[in-house]
């Protein structure tokens, strides 16, 4: 198995069936840097719509910046279950315009986030974005779901860092 260890571009997916956060980051596993973030707003209305909106964000996003990975956070609770269903949903449309666009996939839980992030596993919303603002050298806070997509990106460059190690046998 050979995993490449060089400068890679990854798409980070903060799922959402109403705001779905985004954030490219260029990372080589030590150095991560911003390339661009935001939020797709798809609104309130029927599902359907909004699936589609989330995929043809995401798809278009994928056009435009060319990332070599994708990581998406895996979602295990909700407030209920019609929103645990329309939260898959809107997973399942990111994933499906990572995966239509060759893409790699990787999916990473929020302990596994916030662990790789912050160094916690049970951190707070704001610690994340505190801990986002710091290692990307970011001007400003970034909007919630925002800074959860850029910590999926960079929980994934250390998880490829590691593994890439761990394939070498040199584990420093």
């Amino acid at each position: 198995m050979s995993v490449d260890t060089g400068m890679v571009r990854i798409l980070g997916i903060d799922p959402g069936s109403r705001i779905t956060g985004w954030g490219i980051v260029d990372s080589d596993g030590r150095r991560s840097t911003h390339v661009a973030s935001g939020v797709l707003k798809v609104g309130t209305g029927d599902i359907a719509p909004r699936l589609r909106n989330i995929f043809e964000g995401i798809s278009g996003l994928i056009s435009e910046w060319s990332p070599a990975e994708v990581a998406i956070e895996r979602v295990f609770l909700a407030r209920n279950p019609d929103s645990a269903l329309k939260l898959g949903q809107a997973r399942g449309a990111a994933i499906c315009a990572a995966t239509v666009g060759g893409l790699a996939l990787s999916e990473y839980s929020a302990k596994e986030v916030k662990l790789a992030t912050v160094g916690t596993g049970s951190a707070g919303k704001e610690q994340v974005q505190h801990m986002v603002k710091l290692l990307l050298k970011l001007a400003a806070i970034p909007q919630e779901d925002e800074a959860d997509a850029l910590a999926v990106a960079l929980c994934h460059a250390h998880s490829r860092h590691v593994l890439a190690k761990m394939v070498r046998g040199d584990g420093g």
